[in-house]
């Protein structure tokens, strides 16, 4: 029996060569985006999403004062008001988008606060003046409520 002295090399590729390079491209950008979504589920505002309130959390919460019965979007649209009154309506609107976007359950309250902050305007400032105030937070809502106002 005689042995070659070259050194065998294969000729092809086999397939767990193939899958092992797949599983290399592929694997870390499922772990990229599975971690990226599990961030992005997790409550970061430290408040409870579920709105059942359990008996310890009820009397311990102090659901007497009036600051705690008042919902969130009710409290941030008095206090945009005040600072409509006592800034301009710019900052007041800027101060919306933050709060937006630092509380995404506030969206479904912007519409309805920009048009507030819209009418508020038109009162302190005239029609044309709050108009020129006006961007676009909120799907243009504050430039709503001016016009409505301004009838």
């Amino acid at each position: 029996m005689k042995h070659s002295t070259t050194p065998q090399t294969r000729r092809g590729r086999g397939p767990a060569r193939r899958i092992g390079r797949s599983l290399a491209l592929v694997l870390p950008v499922v772990l990229v985006l599975s971690g990226t979504l599990a961030v992005a589920r997790v409550n970061w505002s430290g408040t409870p999403s579920s709105p059942v309130l359990t008996a310890a959390e009820t009397t311990a919460s102090g659901a007497s004062s009036r600051t705690a019965a008042r919902a969130p979007h009710e409290v941030l649209r008095d206090a945009l008001l005040v600072e409509l009154q006592q800034k301009d309506p710019g900052v007041a609107l800027t101060h919306l988008q933050q709060a937006v976007n630092d509380r995404p359950s506030l969206a479904k309250h912007c519409a309805s606060i920009a048009r507030a902050l819209g009418k508020a305007a038109v009162r302190v400032y005239g029609p044309t003046k709050a108009q020129s105030f006006s961007r676009p937070v909120c799907d243009t809502s504050f430039a709503t409520g001016v016009v409505t106002a301004a009838r």
